[in-house]
């Protein structure tokens, strides 16, 4: 019988509660919220949510009932911008969301009744995590996977990342608005990430999210965060606003000549897209923000007057989207694809295909290496036919004659580039051996990379290029006795990285740093909660009353000293004296290596196995190799060169004596044959090949080691009796005798690049050769 009275009782309960909840549903009035009437028009009611909106957005008002507020507004635009839930709720009160509720009520407490059961379904929350909207599944981010791979991919594409967590009643309210607009973006090729803070916490943090739901935009490794309504137009216009201002030019009759004549000077391709949209398309910006570094991208509104001679000069289709590609010749398009509806996979396939102009200049390390890949067998072979140019019109006809030819010969296994000499000297000079024939003309080489090492196989043509039909003959000729002949590149040689044409000077990188820093603090400062900020601003507020303290005692301690008694007239004579004395003595000791400026000791079979064998994970030790004659030149130059390096407790500096522990740098010689071939132990100068300024960084625990070679210098023999003077504080006298003796400074030449080196030791990438194990120094 209790029993019974408690479930009646549960039961009213319950009853009262759904009823409560209808009523308060039912209450629920979008015109009283937003101050219009039932008869007013779109133009209106949207001018009345953003008015509102503005009043009442959260981070702006501190009233405690301000986000309540905010909700109830957004719900009511949402209800009202849409003219099907709006119908809805003039005929029944209500925008849909409440429907199916009274057919379903009976059945949950008939249900009751019978067994005094629940259906889950009744206390169904939807903030509830077992219950998560599984759409969102497949876009969660955590954070190894978006450190390793969205930061490195929103170089290619923004992405749009929600923060998001369990019982969130405002992640429920924006919940169809994203779905609807994740999935529009993400077809034009936006990437879509969700973070769940509860699970997440680290990546929360570390996005500077502190409140959920949390809407952010992520390109190029910057984060910006959404401060606007919720709603579609506002989160596309985010989208758009997050690309860069100048990816693609309105193109019209008057600039289009100029346009399409830059692909020399940017050395690239150009893309036009006709459209009879008035502005250009998300999808299109976010095409030219993903192929930016390859093609350039201009847009032409065919609607527009002042583009007939445009669209009639290229016979276009106005009432259909059109997408040409130009390259050398700008009078005819290379590529031309034409759809009523441009998708972003057709237009992916279309520009891969041409990401490169028929003859492009080699301006940078990538660029070569996309053009000329590395073989990887021998069905797979690419060969790269170079014309080693210079700048001018007296270069244009060879240029125009090689162009000619390699639109004539277009093949898989070919590419053809060219490279001024005056801009990648090394590049050439390794190629031509600097031969009189070849100097002020222009020459062709063909080559095949064989490791990323830089080791190539090449052929140069005998005579320069003239761009005579004699001339195209003789290379046809050679390129058939490649394709027959698979030892036809008979001469090698490792090339060093090409210089990069196109980098930003310093300085200019330095003022986009420091512009984006400034826009970056301004955000954070104008859109950040202040009470989060509190923190900080005790910091920094503590830092300047101890930096302000200190130089105020410090003013009242000099005023003091002041008022002391001037020294005396002999006084101040002998300390002129102990002065002049104590310089004297550093000038006289300055020419005396200073042992604590570097500590470089010897590896020797004593300390080998404390210094390299067992040396500690993590640390490295760098190895000189160095003779009895190049002893004191060569350390005067190491220790400058590593001098800036010395502050790592990981690095340990040794010097090794070819003159005793040859064999032993042989042996590790042997496992570097890309980058430092040995000589065979047959030829008569084995025991003369010098390694005398040779570095090794030595990598005890891990069993690898990185090799520096000797810079080559065009002076190896120096001038007589002269000597660069490096450091002053490093020149040094033997017995009376200078240290600048003939051929010192190609001594010294030969470390002139290590630094460089270091540094990427330090950043990890320089190539690694491995060893099983390490040999013994005898």
């Amino acid at each position: 019988m209790e029993l019974g009275r408690a479930g009646l009782a549960w039961a009213a309960a319950l009853l009262l509660a759904a009823l409560g909840a209808q009523a308060a549903a039912g209450d629920f009035d979008p015109y009283r919220v937003l101050g219009v009437g039932r008869s007013s028009s779109q133009a209106d009611i949207k001018k009345a949510y953003k008015r509102l909106a503005r009043e009442w957005h959260p981070d702006k008002n501190k009233d405690p009932g301000a986000e309540d507020k905010f909700i109830q507004i957004s719900k009511a635009y949402e209800i009202l911008s849409n003219e099907e839930k709006r119908a809805n709720f003039d005929r029944y009160g209500d925008a849909g969301e409440s429907q199916g509720y009274s057919q379903h009520q009976h059945r949950q407490f008939h249900r009751f009744h019978e067994g005094f059961y629940f259906d889950e379904s009744f206390f169904h929350f939807p903030f509830n995590s077992e219950r998560r909207d599984t759409s969102d599944e497949k876009y969660l981010l955590h954070f190894s996977h978006y450190i390793n791979e969205i930061v490195p991919d929103s170089f290619k594409k923004p992405y749009l990342i929600k923060i998001t967590s369990d019982w969130c009643f405002s992640c429920i309210h924006i919940e169809p608005v994203w779905k609807e607009v994740a999935q529009e973006l993400e077809a034009l090729g936006v990437g879509i990430g969700v973070v769940h803070a509860g699970y997440e916490r680290r990546l929360a943090h570390h996005l500077g999210a502190h409140s959920t739901p949390s809407l952010l935009g992520l390109i190029n490794g910057k984060i910006t965060f959404f401060h606007n309504a919720v709603i579609r137009e506002n989160l596309w216009q985010f989208v758009e606003n997050l690309l860069p201002g100048n990816l693609v030019e309105k193109i019209t009759d008057k600039n289009y000549i100029r346009f399409l004549s830059n692909w020399k000077k940017e050395n690239k391709p150009h893309v036009l897209l006709f459209d009879h949209m008035p502005v250009v398309p998300l999808l299109y910006k976010l095409t030219a923000f993903t192929y930016r570094d390859y093609l350039s991208f201009g847009y032409v509104y065919v609607g527009l007057r002042g583009t007939e001679e445009l669209s009639s000069q290229y016979n276009i289709n106005v009432y259909t989207p059109t997408m040409m590609i130009f390259k050398e010749n700008i009078d005819k398009p290379a590529d031309v694809v034409q759809a009523r509806d441009m998708k972003k996979q057709l237009i992916d396939d279309f520009l891969s295909q041409n990401k490169f102009l028929m003859v492009a200049r080699l301006t940078n390390q990538r660029l070569f290496q996309e053009l000329c890949p590395v073989k990887k067998s021998h069905r797979q072979r690419k060969h790269c036919v170079v014309l080693l140019t210079g700048e001018g019109e007296n270069f244009d006809e060879a240029y125009e004659a090689f162009l000619t030819f390699a639109v004539a010969n277009t093949k898989d296994t070919l590419k053809f580039v060219h490279v001024y000499n005056e801009r990648q000297l090394e590049f050439a000079d390794a190629l031509l051996m600097d031969e009189e024939k070849y100097r002020g003309k222009s020459a062709v080489v063909i080559l095949e990379r064989r490791n990323n090492a830089g080791k190539i196989a090449y052929k140069t043509l005998e005579e320069a290029w003239q761009g005579s039909k004699e001339d195209s003959f003789i290379l046809l000729d050679n390129l058939d006795q490649l394709r027959t002949d698979p030892g036809f590149l008979s001469s090698e040689t490792v090339l060093a990285d090409l210089n990069d044409e196109l980098a930003p000077m310093f300085l200019i990188r330095w003022l986009y740093s420091m512009l984006d820093y400034i826009l970056d603090c301004w955000d954070s400062l104008f859109h950040s909660n202040w009470r989060e900020m509190m923190p900080l601003l005790s910091l920094l507020f503590s830092a300047l009353f101890i930096l302000f303290g200190t130089v105020i005692v410090q003013a009242f301690s000099d005023s003091s000293d002041s008022r002391d008694s001037p020294p005396s007239e002999k006084e101040e004579t002998t300390a002129k004296t102990e002065k002049n004395d104590a310089s004297l003595s550093k000038e006289s000791n300055s020419r005396i290596p200073k042992k604590g400026f570097v500590e470089v000791t010897e590896l020797t079979d004593i300390n080998y196995n404390s210094n390299l064998v067992r040396l500690r994970p993590g640390h490295m030790n760098v190895v000189l190799i160095l003779s009895n004659s190049t002893k004191t030149t060569l350390l005067q130059k190491f220790a400058l060169e590593v001098y800036t390096f010395t502050g790592s407790s990981s690095l340990h500096f040794s010097f090794l004596s070819l003159d005793k522990h040859r064999e032993w740098l042989e042996y590790l010689l042997e496992f570097a044959q890309d980058a430092a071939p040995i000589p065979n132990q047959y030829d008569k100068h084995f025991l003369e090949r010098d390694y005398t300024g040779y570095v090794l960084a030595l990598n005890g625990h891990k069993k690898y080691f990185c090799l520096f070679k000797p810079h080559r210098s065009g002076d190896e023999g120096g001038t007589l009796g002269s000597c660069e003077d490096y450091d002053s504080s490093l020149h040094m006298e033997a017995r009376g005798k200078s240290s600048c003796s003939p051929g010192s400074r190609s001594i010294k030449n030969k470390l002139h690049k290590l630094s460089f080196w270091m540094e990427r030791l330090l950043e990890g990438s320089l190539q690694r050769f491995y060893i099983p194990s390490w040999p013994t120094l005898d």
